[in-house]
C-alpha cells in the first residue's frame, strides 16, 4: 500500500492541514493518559478541554460552534470500519500516525470497496481537518512501542448515544451513535455486534 503525506496534493480531496495552532500543551496532556492494549475512545476529556487550544479550535476551526475535545488512543494497524459525520473532524497526534481514508461518494449501493482506501501519514503535533465527506476510523500507529494518542475534535454530542428513531431509508440503518454513520468490514467486531456490513475486499492491515 502506498503511503502519502497529508502535505501531498493527494490529500486535498480528503482534508487539509490547519495552521496557526499551538499544540504542545495538548500533546503533553495526552501523553499523561496511559495507553491500553487495544483502542479506546472518549468523546470529551476534561484535561484536554482545559488546554488553551480548546477555544481557538472552537472559535476558528468550528466558527464558534460548541465542540468536544476527546481522544482516540491505543494500538491499531487495521481498517476494520469506516465512518463519517455531517461535519469535519480535527485530529492532532502526539506521534506520527496514519489515517486510512476513502470518500463518501465512493459508496455504491451501501458498500465501499476497500481497494479505494488511501493511507495518509500525519506528523506529530500537526492539526489536520478531515472533511465531512471523508470516510475514516481509528488511527493506525507507526511504531508499536509508541502506539497512538490522537485528539479528536468534533461538534459537541457527536459519538454519544444514538438518537431514538424509526429508520426511513437505508442510510438511517448505518447510524451507530449520534452523528455517526458506520460501514463495517465483515471481519470486524463491529460487524459481529450488528453494524451494517458496508466494506468489501481486504480488511487492510498496514503492518
Amino acid at each position: 500500500m502506498k503511503f502519502y503525506s497529508v502535505y501531498d496534493p493527494a490529500f486535498k480531496p480528503y482534508g487539509k492541514v490547519l495552521e496557526g495552532y499551538e499544540t504542545n500543551e495538548l500533546c503533553d496532556a495526552m501523553m499523561k493518559i496511559e495507553l491500553p492494549e487495544g483502542v479506546n475512545y472518549e468523546p470529551g476529556i476534561d484535561s484536554l478541554e482545559a488546554c488553551a487550544i480548546y477555544r481557538p479550535l472552537q472559535d476558528r476551526a468550528y466558527g464558534g460552534m460548541p465542540i468536544q475535545l476527546g481522544l482516540c488512543w491505543g494500538h491499531n494497524t487495521r481498517l476494520n470500519c469506516l465512518e463519517y459525520h455531517r461535519d469535519s473532524e480535527v485530529n492532532i497526534g502526539t506521534h506520527d500516525f496514519v489515517l486510512l481514508l476513502a470518500k463518501e461518494d465512493e459508496i455504491m449501493d451501501g458498500v465501499l470497496d476497500t481497494a479505494l482506501v488511501k493511507a495518509f501519514r500525519v506528523p506529530a503535533g500537526v492539526p489536520v481537518e478531515v472533511f465531512a465527506t471523508t470516510l475514516h476510523y481509528a488511527p493506525c500507529h507507526t511504531n508499536a512501542a509508541d502506539g497512538f494518542r490522537v485528539a479528536i475534535v468534533l461538534p459537541k454530542g457527536t459519538n454519544t448515544a444514538k438518537p431514538d428513531y424509526e429508520a426511513a431509508c437505508e442510510e438511517d440503518k448505518w447510524m451507530t451513535a449520534r452523528n455517526k454513520w458506520l460501514l463495517a468490514h465483515p471481519d470486524s467486531a463491529e460487524a459481529k455486534n450488528g453494524a451494517h456490513i458496508g466494506l468489501k475486499g481486504d480488511n487492510i492491515d498496514i503492518a
